[in-house]
C-alpha cells in the first residue's frame, strides 16, 4: 500500500525475529531500510538480499550499540546513503535465564542492561538530531516490564525501563513533532526464545490466540506505529500479546 515511500529507516537486531520481520514489512510498504546487527553476518546479508529482491534498498552495518563512536558513525553513513533517517526502531535485545537471583552472573547482568537500554539510549541520542517533523521512534520493550517473568529478573527490569524512557522522550520530542512510541510482545516464536527457553516448534494450525505470536504478526505493530495512522499516538505501548490483560 505505500504506507512507507521513500522513508529511510534504521532497524537494530533486524538479522532475525522481530526486527527481520519489520524490515521486510517496512520494505514491501516502500522504505529504505539500514540495519545494525551485532555478530551474525550470514543472517544479515540473508536478510539484506531479501529486502533488496523486494527492489528496495538495504545497508547493514556490524556492531556494538553500546559503542556511542560507532553509533555516531552509523548515523552518518546512513545519512550519506540516503540522505536521512525517518524511523528508528530500537530492536536489538538479549536474555540470559537464571532461576534464583542467586544464579544471576555479573557479567550476564551488565551484558543485558548495556544491550537492552543502554545501547538503545545511545543510538538513540545519536539519531535524534536528524529525526525531523514527522518521523519518529519505536522501541521493543515486553509484556514481562507489566507482568514481570520469574527467569528474567534483569531481562524483566531493562524491558520496564524502556517504557519509562520511551514515555519520558516522548515528551521531550513532542515540540519537534516526532513521536516516540513502544511495542511490548507477549510470547514470540523467535530464534532468541527457541534457543534461550528449548522451545519446541509450535503447531501452525493452532488458533491465532492459543500458540506463540509469529515475528510477522507483531511486526504490524510496528508498522502502524510508523505510520501516519498513528499521527496521535506517542508516549504510548501497544501489546499484541495475546489476550494477556495489561494495565498501562
Amino acid at each position: 500500500m505505500g504506507k512507507l515511500d521513500n522513508k529511510s529507516v534504521l532497524i537494530t537486531g533486524a538479522d532475525s525475529g522481530i526486527g527481520k520481520a519489520v524490515a521486510l514489512l517496512f520494505a514491501l510498504e516502500g522504505a529504505d531500510i539500514s540495519i545494525i546487527y551485532h555478530s551474525s553476518n550470514e543472517d544479515a546479508e540473508k536478510t539484506k538480499k531479501e529486502i533488496e529482491n523486494l527492489n528496495r534498498k538495504c545497508v547493514i552495518f556490524q556492531g556494538d550499540i553500546n559503542d556511542y563512536e560507532f553509533c555516531e558513525e552509523t548515523v552518518k553513513n546512513v545519512i550519506s546513503t540516503f540522505g536521512k533517517i525517518d524511523i528508528l526502531i530500537n530492536n536489538a535485545g538479549v536474555q540470559f535465564p537464571a532461576e534464583s537471583i542467586e544464579q544471576l552472573e555479573e557479567k550476564n547482568i551488565r551484558q543485558t542492561f548495556d544491550s537492552n537500554i543502554v545501547g538503545m539510549i545511545l543510538l538513540t541520542k545519536a539519531v535524534f538530531p536528524h529525526l525531523k517533523e514527522g518521523g519518529s521512534i519505536t522501541n521493543t520493550t515486553s509484556v514481562s516490564a507489566y507482568q514481570g517473568h520469574a527467569e528474567l529478573l534483569d531481562y524483566s527490569a531493562t524491558k520496564g525501563a524502556i517504557v519509562s524512557f520511551t514515555r519520558s522522550l516522548a515528551l521531550q520530542a513532542k515540540p519537534k513533532g516526532i513521536r516516540v512510541n513502544a511495542v511490548a510482545p507477549g510470547p514470540v516464536a523467535t530464534p532468541l526464545t527457541k534457543e534461550t527457553f528449548d522451545e519446541k516448534e509450535e503447531n501452525p494450525n493452532k488458533p491465532p490466540l492459543e500458540r506463540n505470536a509469529t515475528p510477522e504478526e507483531i511486526a504490524f505493530s510496528f508498522l502502524f506505529l510508523a505510520g501516519t495512522d498513528a499521527s496521535q499516538i506517542t508516549g504510548q505501548v501497544l501489546h499484541p500479546n495475546g489476550g494477556l490483560i495489561i494495565n498501562g
